[in-house]
Parts: C-alpha cells; sequence; structure tokens
C-alpha cells in the first residue's frame, strides 16, 4: 500500500512566540490595557533571542493587538478596533473572489434582521446619529464619494443601534465590499440618490416608532433596490467585488 504524507509545516519562531502570547491574549489572562514584559525579558522567557521577541511584537502590533503609548517602550495590550478586524475579513473574502451577488444576498438576510432590532432597542441618541448620516446623504448628494460613505453610514448607524457587538462585527465587512458597487451604481441609476434618501425617511420613522415589522420590510426593499439598480446599469452580478 502507497501513502503519502504531507510536509510537516514548521513555522518560524516569531511565529510561535506571537501564537503563544495570542493565547494569553484571546483567553484574558492578558488583558487590555496590560503592558508587556520588555523584550529582554519576554526573550529570556520563551528561550529565544530578542530579535525574534521584536519580530512577533510587531506582527501583533500591526494585528491591532498591541499598542506603544508615547513615551513608552514596552508595549501594551488593546483591543483591536472594529474596522481593523473588519477590513481584515473583507480583504480575506476579496481574495477568495467573493461576487456583488454574493455581497447583496449577505445582506438580504442581514440587515432586515438589523433593523427590526434597532427598532426595538434604539435608544433617543441611536435615532439622532442615525439621522445625521441621513441628511449627510442628501447634502452631500452631488459628490458621489460622500453620498456613498454616507449611504454606508447610515447602515452603520442602524446596526449601532441594535447594541450587538457581533452584528456590527458581521455587518461591517459587507458594508466594506457594498461600497465599490453602490459608487459604480449611484451616478447611473437616475433614482438611486432619491430612493435612498426615500428609504432612509421610511426607516428612521419606523425605528423612531419602534415599529419593528415597518423596519424589517423597509430595509428589505431597501436592499431589494440595489439589485434593481445592480441591473440597470449592467453590473456584472457574478463578477468579483
Amino acid at each position: 500500500m502507497n501513502v503519502e504524507f504531507s510536509p510537516i509545516r514548521v513555522e518560524p519562531a516569531y511565529r510561535k512566540v506571537a501564537s503563544a502570547l495570542l493565547r494569553r491574549i484571546t483567553d484574558r489572562t492578558l488583558s487590555a490595557g496590560e503592558r508587556l514584559p520588555p523584550e529582554t525579558e519576554l526573550a529570556r522567557q520563551f528561550g529565544v533571542n530578542r530579535s525574534t521577541v521584536r519580530e512577533a511584537l510587531r506582527e501583533l502590533e500591526s494585528g491591532g493587538l498591541l499598542v506603544r503609548r508615547r513615551g513608552s517602550k514596552r508595549l501594551m495590550v488593546t483591543h483591536p478596533e472594529d474596522e481593523v478586524i473588519a477590513g481584515g475579513v473583507s480583504r480575506a473574502l476579496a481574495l477568495h473572489e467573493v461576487s456583488v451577488l454574493d455581497v447583496w444576498e449577505a445582506l438580504t438576510m442581514i440587515e432586515p434582521s438589523i433593523a427590526e432590532t434597532a427598532a426595538r432597542r434604539r435608544t433617543a441618541q441611536d435615532l439622532q446619529r442615525i439621522a445625521v448620516a441621513a441628511e449627510g446623504f442628501v447634502r452631500k448628494g452631488g459628490d458621489t464619494v460622500a453620498a456613498v460613505q454616507f449611504a454606508a453610514d447610515f447602515f452603520r448607524r442602524v446596526g449601532a443601534a441594535t447594541h450587538n457587538r457581533v452584528l456590527l462585527l458581521a455587518q461591517e465587512p459587507l458594508l466594506q465590499l457594498l461600497e465599490p458597487s453602490l459608487q459604480a451604481m449611484i451616478d447611473k441609476v437616475p433614482q438611486a440618490r432619491a430612493r435612498i434618501a426615500g428609504a432612509h425617511r421610511h426607516l428612521i420613522e419606523a425605528v423612531r416608532g419602534r415599529d419593528v415589522e415597518e423596519a424589517r420590510s423597509w430595509m428589505a426593499k431597501h436592499i431589494r433596490d440595489f439589485r434593481r439598480g445592480y441591473d440597470y446599469c449592467g453590473i456584472d452580478m457574478a463578477g468579483p467585488v
């Protein structure tokens, strides 16, 4: 019997150090705000060269898990910003060649539920922030890039009103991938700006009135409208984002 084995992957030492530190951060043995020992001490504890430790720390710092405060030589554990986490996910999705259709379908699934939850849980401050994003979209209507950013921010503000961190982290990568196709569509569809602004108004009223069914319904209509816009201007739904 001929049995073939795959080569054993040998990780560089700095990756092993980074993995060991990451485990301590994710299991909260090292909590946010806690400073790491000096590089020389970490090198002694791990039994590696200081340059190996430095490379491991650089990798964790670039991932947003460590930060160096001004005037301090030692790194401190921190929580990466949502945009950093989402940016990594959206890049990974793009590298896997997800399509415009993939992103649109995912939005049809997640955004109506987000709108419904926002209508149930929103605070007065949440409502104000949603309204600011909607006003920004109208005010910046002639500036396509700014208008698209405000349109995406409207989704983000509705998402924030759910007060659910998991939903926010699931939503953000999709919004980052949505923006290019929305930007390609908005100038080519004559009614796009008016229809987006109208959907915003209806959603704000539903969220303000805590009408969960209306919030879900209008968000579903809003996302379906994007598909109509894509079809109108000939965007290839099967093409990569």
